[in-house]
């Protein structure tokens, strides 16, 4: 990051880490914008979005099942009013091994996952990638799985909420859209894309104003190992804040101030019982966890991005509170966390928790619409209102009379 940035950005993030509590208190009136944003979720709208997602299958990158989400992304976002859709093109010509983290727990007794710090509690049961589709029953769910992924170009979308006063500094709100194991991907990640399209919708009213910019990134790749946000910073990074072209008043790269990563928004179930079984109803205590990661370059940034998250979901969301956690991994939001500050919000932690087998759809077949009910849609759709508040906020989103 450029010294001009760090220069505005320290100072920004300082302010809000302090005073954003008295300040949302102060706005929750029948004039506060942000209240007027939050009212225009809707559970239905989010389920459906996730629904339409599930009908490409597994979503895997390289796939014509995964271009095929990919336009309809796009069309969706433009159907809302988010027109400057844009694509990212790159090449991917091997599913890669690389994860920042192992794969799989063998069993109860092996070392669990310790990833980015995070220390493994309690009882866990063995995770891992399903790659058999015999495993998936139905027959025409497998018959849409199925085909492998080909090497070659790979694309990703993202449209932009152009700041009307700093267009040239924005906020990127993003999930990923590509999944794998021979299910829906409805959890991993259709949940999360979901809600950054649900964002995308409310802010692109033609009645929101915001003073800086949002993009709302839906990345490809993350299950081969982040490569989609990958190829984004390397072609992008460098373009940051400048004018193109000159005089123009166009910034087809604003600064980054910050991004906020959904990755698997829905299955808050608690740990497994100590005979592996995970319990089939949401647990009494569930929450929306948001992480960063401690030992990144923007890690002070980093977690007062965390708190202005937690402040606006306390004030903001409905029904689930917000945890605030220091092992963000594992997700797109890690390819930024030594360029920004980067934070992630998910349904656990991400290491110590999901890792340790507390989603056991996670990867698999079952990771099904239909698998879910409305207490775990409704728990995506207090994350989507945590961080539309949130954002909204660090913007200066306006909606106008």
């Amino acid at each position: 990051m450029s010294k001009m940035a760090t220069k505005f950005f320290l100072p920004f993030f300082f302010m809000f880490a302090v005073s954003g509590l008295p300040a949302l208190c102060q706005s929750e009136s029948a004039s506060d914008p942000l209240r007027t944003l939050v009212q225009r979720l809707d559970l239905e709208k989010y389920k459906a979005s996730i629904k339409a997602l599930t009908r490409f299958g597994d979503r895997r990158q390289g796939t014509e099942r995964n271009r095929a989400a990919v336009d309809w992304i796009e069309a969706q976002l433009k159907s809302y009013g988010c027109t400057n859709t844009e694509r990212l093109h790159y090449q991917f010509d091997e599913e890669g091994v690389r994860r920042v983290v192992p794969a799989a727990v063998t069993d109860s007794a092996a070392p669990h996952f310790n990833v980015g710090g995070a220390r493994s509690r309690g009882y866990a049961r063995p995770t891992g990638v399903n790659t058999d589709p015999n495993a998936q029953p139905d027959a025409t769910l497998r018959a849409l799985d199925i085909p492998p992924a080909i090497p070659g170009l790979r694309e990703e979308v993202y449209c932009t909420k152009i700041g009307t006063i700093h267009p040239n500094e924005m906020y990127l709100v993003s999930a990923h859209m590509d999944g794998i194991g021979f299910g829906e991907a409805a959890n991993d990640d259709g949940s999360g894309t979901a809600l950054v399209m649900e964002l995308a919708r409310i802010m692109s009213s033609p009645d929101v104003q915001t003073d800086r910019s949002i993009r709302f990134i839906l990345w490809n790749n993350e299950e081969t190992g982040l490569n989609g946000a990958a190829a984004y910073v390397a072609q992008r990074q460098a373009l940051q804040g400048k004018e193109m072209p000159a005089g123009s008043g166009l910034y087809p790269e604003p600064l980054w101030l910050g991004i906020v990563q959904h990755d698997m928004m829905l299955f808050d179930h608690g740990m497994p019982r100590a005979d592996g079984s995970v319990r089939s109803e949401q647990r009494a205590e569930a929450d929306i966890n948001i992480e960063f990661q401690a030992n990144s370059k923007f890690a002070a940034q980093s977690q007062a991005l965390a708190w202005v998250l937690e402040d606006a979901n306390e004030h903001y969301a409905t029904d689930y509170p917000a945890t605030v956690g220091s092992h963000m991994t594992n997700t797109d939001s890690h390819e930024f966390q030594d360029e920004v500050a980067s934070v992630s919000m998910r349904e656990n932690e991400r290491g110590a928790q999901i890792g340790n087998g507390w989603d056991p759809q996670w990867h698999q077949p079952t990771d099904l619409y239909a698998t879910y009910d409305d207490r775990d849609f409704r728990l995506g759709l207090n994350a989507a209102q945590t961080s539309l508040t949130a954002v909204a906020r660090l913007a200066g989103a306006i909606v106008k009379n």
